[in-house]
């Protein structure tokens, strides 16, 4: 596994989410009310559309493109009857620090 750090562990409070940048793959943290710190790909997987203007209530976070929303817990989908959930990732906490693997990380692109 190859484990990055996205942030430290005050970034995101239960009951709150953050969406940060690791390489070109967007993480979306989602600390469920009552439950564990889960990260997944910060897109929908219903239009791949970023969640960058995503809400969360505490137990599902909704799409803001189609309104499609989807549970904290398991990243299944909570609004539809389809199969689409969120895509997870593994994630783990080393001292103050939230890593979590995307898989091979290719950098942002400079400007020219």
């Amino acid at each position: 596994m190859n484990f990055t750090t996205i942030c430290t562990t005050d970034a995101v409070r239960e009951g709150g989410m953050g969406l940060f940048q690791v390489g070109k793959k967007s993480v979306l943290l989602l600390w469920p009310t009552g439950g564990e710190l889960k990260a997944y790909r910060g897109r929908c997987p219903h239009a791949d559309m970023p969640l960058t203007d995503a809400t969360f209530d505490g137990k599902a976070v909704k799409c803001p493109h189609h309104q499609w929303g989807f549970d904290a817990v398991s990243g299944k989908c909570v609004t539809h009857a389809v199969r689409n959930a969120l895509h997870a990732y593994p994630l783990r906490i080393e001292g103050d620090a939230i890593q979590v693997d995307v898989g091979p990380v290719k950098p942002l692109r400079q400007p020219a």
